[in-house]
């Protein structure tokens, strides 16, 4: 299975979820376009087990922007078509950037990848002010789509109420809330996995 991490927003919390779910699932790391440094693979690197797999970019781009703007100033121009997924026998998590509407060129967004890949979504959504309007939105832009959304990740403080009536437009239930950590390191990810493995599977069962 691929399984496509997006967010609500920029700097939302794909990667430390992406983590988390590599952990969760024995699954490889793919993020197809990369957009500046550190880059976010090299950070998964960092936090999930030696013996997990990470897929090198297929457009690793020098400067933190949108894609689209990225990819000109490097003069190259992004094409989804063009996107090869790494060949696995494992689960696959895919990072997006940035948000689903993101441009990777002047005629393709993020969301455009996911037909492509054959893979379900899985929404991270930060809790803050304002959060419920970019979580219904995206909600909204999936099933317009008629794309396959498998769960939800929050991140950030309990807010009970933002979380019930995102859930509630989403139509499906929360698979992890990682909350405010001091420090994000492989031994967080790896209890953030465990309880996520075990909300997978009763979900699945």
């Amino acid at each position: 299975m691929r399984y496509f991490v997006t967010a609500i927003g920029t700097d939302s919390g794909k990667t430390i979820a992406s983590a988390i779910l590599i952990e969760a699932l024995g699954a490889d790391y793919w993020k197809p376009v990369q957009a500046g440094t550190p880059t976010d693979s090299n950070t998964i690197r960092e936090l999930v087990s030696s013996h997990r797999i990470v897929h090198p970019e297929q457009y690793l781009l020098k400067s933190p922007m949108s894609p689209h703007a990225a990819a000109k100033i490097d003069n190259i121009e992004i094409k989804i078509k063009n996107l090869s997924i790494p060949k696995t026998d494992r689960p696959l998590i895919i990072e997006g950037a940035g948000g689903l509407m993101v441009p990777v060129n002047d005629r393709e967004i993020i969301a455009d990848m996911i037909p492509c890949f054959h893979a379900e979504i899985i929404l991270v959504s930060n809790i803050y002010l304002g959060s419920i309007n970019h979580s219904l939105l995206s909600l909204e832009f999936i099933k317009s789509r008629g794309y396959t959304l498998k769960g939800l990740i929050f991140n950030g403080p309990e807010n009970y109420e933002t979380k019930r009536i995102i859930e509630n437009y989403a139509g499906v239930k929360c698979l992890l809330h990682i909350k405010n950590e001091k420090d994000i390191t492989k031994e967080v990810i790896n209890e953030y996995a465990k309880e996520l493995r075990t909300n997978w599977n009763d979900m699945a069962g």
